[in-house]
């Protein structure tokens, strides 16, 4: 702040000497000093704040230095905690639409289950039907076999076996 009211003070003299090109240029090179000792107490600044150059300065300076510090890690640790709380938000938000996702294929999946068990259900009334139908003149006949929770495994079984008699006789033309 104290920089700008000084700039503001050297631009109003300046305006006041701009006939003058002397004037101008002891303008610029204050200009120039004070921008170079703005400069040197930032860098100054900056190598107390790590800790660096200490010696020179006393108690209160340090006691100073350090309040700074310690204002500075607060703010440090408040923006930290707020990026940790947004992630934490954000994480959550996406384990729910997760969580949804997961129901709603659960949902398909019992759905399947149903079509599946519903067509095993009419698979093996249709396989009733063919076992009364037994007497067909299809030398083989198919079975489904079910056992709960695996899918049908058709088999192809022999014919059934009828008396030795009708085995071997010749079949009639006729």
């Amino acid at each position: 702040m104290k920089s700008v009211i000084d700039r503001y003070g050297r631009a109003k003299e300046e305006q006041q000497h701009v006939a003058n090109p002397n004037s101008e240029l002891k303008f610029w090179q204050r200009e120039a000093a004070s921008l170079r000792q703005q400069l040197h107490n930032l860098q100054e600044n900056h190598r107390q704040l790590m800790g660096q150059d200490l010696s020179g300065l006393g108690v209160k300076e340090l006691q100073t230095l350090e309040n700074q510090l310690e204002m500075s890690i607060r703010c440090i640790r408040t923006k930290k905690d707020q990026l940790m709380i947004d992630e934490i938000h954000e994480l959550n938000r996406k384990g729910s639409l997760i969580h949804q996702e997961n129901m709603e294929l659960y949902r398909k999946v019992n759905l399947i289950r149903q079509e599946n068990a519903e067509l095993y259900k009419k698979l093996y009334e249709t396989g009733a039907e063919t076992e009364a139908n037994r007497d067909s003149t299809t030398p083989y006949n198919f079975a489904v076999i079910e056992e709960a929770n695996t899918p049908a495994r058709l088999e192809l079984n022999p014919p059934s076996q009828q008396n030795d008699a009708e085995q071997t006789a010749p079949p009639k033309l006729g």
